[in-house]
């Protein structure tokens, strides 16, 4: 059951938690430096709460890339619930003012391509299991 449900729901609300100011004061928190190092070529590198932000959902973006590859009938409910996932953040980037950020864009990307991505895959996948 854990499975099924998508991970990309993890950024939306961590994001939506710093937008209501319950991780920080709305969109600003996001431009927060989180850590810098000292690089060999002698520049800085500086990592922020939003690129922070978005290189989780990398991560997370590839792991349900891994469960899409299942051919199951808990898939096509994962299918479902990412859809569900993707048209809230198309929603709120519409409607939210808070939203209309650049990290929150990337997100919602993110969540786009979890949504093609996994029904390509189940479709090729389904399709290679009909073949045999």
């Amino acid at each position: 059951m854990l499975g099924m449900v998508p991970l990309l729901i993890i950024p939306f609300l961590l994001y939506n938690l710093g937008l209501t100011g319950l991780l920080g004061s709305g969109p600003e928190v996001l431009a927060e430096p989180l850590f810098s190092l000292a690089m060999v070529s002698g520049g800085i590198w500086t990592m922020n709460v939003g690129d922070a932000l978005i290189a989780f959902a990398l991560l997370l973006l590839f792991v349900e890339m891994m469960k899409s590859t299942r051919t199951s009938n808990s898939s096509i409910v994962d299918h479902l619930l990412s859809t569900f996932v993707f048209v809230a953040f198309l929603v709120e980037f519409l409607l939210v003012p808070g939203a209309a950020h650049p990290v929150f864009f990337t997100l919602m990307l993110i969540a786009l391509v979890d949504v093609l991505a996994g029904f390509s895959v189940s479709i090729r996948s389904a399709g290679r299991d009909i073949n045999m």
